[in-house]
């Protein structure tokens, strides 16, 4: 079984072989897809501080994050006792990094003053995210974005 974690940072460790050089966008998050293999694919995000994700998961698929550069932070979203969803969140300063299994919902934010870049790697290869709010039912899907069509 792929360590997700262990190559998130090995493709970090060697970021003069990435096959495209990081930008960042003022409008939206900037994301490449770096490699692939046939049990997972590597992709490179970048993050302008106040930029973040929305609340989602990915789609079954099991992985890992590492941050390069900069700091994010990670809200995880799970079951709350009263039916609430609890999120609890969790800084990753550069050199950090977190695996996660495949029914993991979160959402990643820079809510720092500098830029951000982060490697992500999911196994196997996204084919869907889920895209949530947090209304008063609790976890409400928003959309279900597929790979191919909307990324």
């Amino acid at each position: 079984m792929t360590d997700h974690l262990a190559v998130a940072r090995a493709f970090a460790a060697a970021a003069s072989r990435w096959p495209v050089t990081p930008r960042f966008d003022p409008v939206e998050r900037w994301y490449h897809r770096i490699a692939t293999a046939g049990d997972h694919e590597v992709w490179l995000l970048t993050w302008l501080p106040g930029q973040e994700t929305e609340i989602h998961d990915h789609g079954g698929s099991a992985g890992a994050f590492h941050v390069y550069a900069g700091t994010l932070i990670e809200d995880t979203v799970s079951a709350g006792g009263s039916g609430a969803p609890r999120i609890t969140a969790r800084e990753l300063g550069e050199g950090a990094g977190r695996r996660f299994g495949g029914h993991h919902v979160h959402r990643i934010s820079n809510r720092s003053d500098r830029p951000a870049i982060s490697i992500h790697v999911y196994g196997p290869a996204l084919t869907s995210m889920t895209k949530y709010r947090i209304g008063p039912a609790g976890l409400e899907v928003r959309t279900v974005e597929r790979a191919g069509a909307q990324w």
